[in-house]
């Protein structure tokens, strides 16, 4: 075997142990926890949270979560606090080392990707357009 052979029984690659390689994402513990509450509720049993992206919205990407039935033949599985996340192969490239956080205030509970890949984001969702009471009347 030469020094750029892989041995399958040493797991070396060119003579040197592998790192380990990197979860495309994380959670919080917040995050795990209201996940691990979410699927106890669903109506029915899931193997885990799917995660994704998509094209939309006024920056030009959502994610996305669903639950999962079954894994895909190219999902990411990340096992992280407890939690199955699987990942969207299309998405990989665009959450790789983001950390998925669950923020709970008085007015609104949500998941936040703090993604180092983003550089860009808008307020869909997070604001409104408050029209004066007097515009609103008909002539």
């Amino acid at each position: 075997m030469t020094d750029f052979e892989t041995s399958s029984s040493s797991g070396l690659t060119g003579g040197r142990p592998r790192r380990p390689r990197p979860k495309v994402v994380t959670l919080t513990d917040a995050a795990a926890e209201r996940v691990r509450e979410i699927m106890a509720n669903a109506e029915k049993s899931y193997i885990g949270l799917r995660v994704g992206v998509k094209n939309g919205g006024c920056a030009g990407q959502e994610y996305t979560f669903a639950y999962a039935e079954e894994i895909g033949p190219m999902d990411e599985v990340v096992e992280d606090r407890g939690v199955t996340i699987l990942v969207e192969p299309k998405a990989i490239l665009f959450l790789i080392g983001s950390e998925i956080d669950y923020e709970a205030t008085r007015l609104a509970s949500k998941f936040v990707f703090r993604n180092p890949n983003q550089t860009d984001a808008c307020g869909c969702g997070e604001s409104v357009t408050i029209i004066p009471a007097a515009a609103l009347e008909t002539d």
